[in-house]
């Protein structure tokens, strides 16, 4: 056993999660009690699904249900992270989410790599589905603020005669690309830095250290797609203007044209003086 879970563990654990909100309140970093809020409620969910896990990945329905459940609450929490209530265009992330993980799943079933029971389904599946909820997040939170603090360079791009679309993605998309970074790095930190979740798991649970490192490898591999491509919907939406706060008006394609146009308007000044 990787930790042994007992009382001191308890105490531990309990300590590490009030020194960690009590550096948040010291930092300023924000409220303290949101760390305490996650710590409790990743205990009551991790002790739900070691009680459930077991009874899910016995039958291919149940496991349907609670892969669906995975991803709407990985939809509920990217939409809430990019757009705060009351905004109701956080929905749009069950675009980039599931584009990026549907097609990936897809192949390794259709390919026989990944075989179509829980056990297997349900760790994979996960891990997809938290890379594209943190590019989702990532991508969409950069651009937002990239467009709210550089918004006097859209107007410029729509001066300059651009469309809407194409003058909010010249300022957005360096900001979006950021979400690939932590990817990248956990990419290239493999084995050298780092051991992932899924090598250390196979590990504890008897295959051998080459099984182990390629589904590490084929899991990281995947993740860097998954990513991309929630990445690029993402920025894609926000350039479009379908995820955006509350109090910012939707994305226009064309530029309303004067109806006195430039020459009425000096003609006019010029009368007045």
């Amino acid at each position: 056993m990787l930790l042994h879970v007992n009382a001191a563990f308890v105490v531990l654990l309990a300590v590490l999660l009030g020194l960690a909100a009590a550096v948040v309140s010291f930092a300023r970093l924000g409220p303290a009690r949101r760390v305490l809020f996650a710590g409790a409620r990743a205990t009551v969910q991790l002790v739900a699904v070691s009680f459930l896990i077991g009874w899910v990945v016995r039958a291919v329905p149940l496991t349907l249900c609670f892969l669906l459940l995975m991803y709407a609450v990985a939809v509920r929490t990217a939409g809430r992270r990019v757009v705060p209530a009351p905004g109701r265009s956080w929905s749009w992330t069950a675009l980039p989410i599931g584009a990026g993980v549907l097609p990936v799943v897809a192949a390794l079933l259709l390919t026989g790599v990944l075989p179509p029971r829980g056990i297997a389904l349900v760790p994979i599946t996960g891990i997809l589905i938290g890379g594209a909820l943190t590019a989702t997040v990532l991508a969409g939170r950069r651009a937002l603020d990239e467009l709210a603090t550089r918004h006097g360079e859209v107007e410029a791009g729509l001066a300059l005669g651009l469309t809407d679309r194409d003058a909010r993605m010249e300022v957005a998309r360096p900001a979006a690309a950021d979400a690939l970074v932590p990817g990248m790095d956990q990419t290239r930190t493999v084995g050298l830095v780092t051991l992932p979740g899924a090598f250390v798991g196979m590990l504890l649970g008897g295959a051998s250290p080459w099984e182990a490192g390629a589904v590490q490898l084929f899991v990281l591999v995947a993740l860097l797609l998954v990513q991309a491509a929630a990445t690029a919907i993402t920025l894609e939406l926000v350039a479009l203007g379908k995820l955006r706060r509350p109090g910012t008006p939707p994305a226009e394609t064309e530029q309303p044209e004067d109806p006195e146009g430039p020459s009425a308007r000096s003609g006019g000044a010029g009368t007045r003086e």
